[in-house]
């Protein structure tokens, strides 16, 4: 859910693609998915979330915008996914 939260306030502009790493997507978060989870969908999550930042500096400005999209699309789809296999109430 807290990642659903990041990807909509990267939608909306509120935090930027340089912000995330050191909010959210940091080796101390990506270590406590792989620890707790244990599930590769939240890995693969975690992993593209911490790559979001290289995207705005590796890129052209357009191709970056179009890949971030996807990233982010990519990332939503990834947390449905976890989310109906392990759902937050039984």
């Amino acid at each position: 859910m807290l990642n659903l939260g990041i990807v909509e306030s990267l939608v909306n502009g509120l935090v930027s693609a340089s912000d995330v790493p050191r909010l959210f997507y940091h080796a101390e978060n990506c270590l406590f998915v792989r620890k707790l989870l244990r599930d590769k969908t939240a890995d693969e999550m975690m992993s593209r979330g911490v790559q979001l930042s290289d995207l705005i500096e590796a890129l052209s400005p357009d191709e970056a915008q179009r890949k971030f999209q996807r990233e982010l699309t990519t990332i939503r789809r990834l947390c449905l996914k976890l989310l109906e296999k392990k759902p937050l109430v039984a």
